[in-house]
């Protein structure tokens, strides 16, 4: 599969629909468990975050983000943790979400 890392459209970098979907998945299954409360997306002409909160009031746990100009190098997606240190970095989507499997991650208060 070849890596598109031609400009976005209209100027934002966004996620796809397949993106989207896998990111869903996961805060559905983190949600169930009781992790997680509240999630919100935004796109920048740089990069896409969709972010993840545990209240709506508090600033966001996790950023799971996509720089499509990294692509080529360690990776188009990464994850920050709530002081901004990136937890984890990849080419891939699905392997940047391994992060949260479940007996691998748990969030402590």
């Amino acid at each position: 599969m070849a890596l598109d890392v031609s400009p976005p459209v209209g100027g934002v970098v966004f996620f796809e629909r397949r993106e989207i979907d896998q990111l869903l998945r996961l805060y559905g299954r983190m949600v169930a468990a009781g992790e997680w409360r509240d999630y919100g997306m935004g796109g920048a002409a740089d990069h896409a975050a969709f972010s993840i909160f545990r209240h709506a009031a508090e600033a966001p746990l996790y950023r799971v983000e996509k720089w499509p100009e990294l692509a080529r190098k360690q990776g188009q997606w990464l994850v920050r943790g709530q002081g901004g240190m990136v937890l984890k970095r990849g080419h891939e989507l699905a392997q940047v979400l391994r992060l949260f499997d479940k007996g691998r991650f748990k969030v402590v208060d």
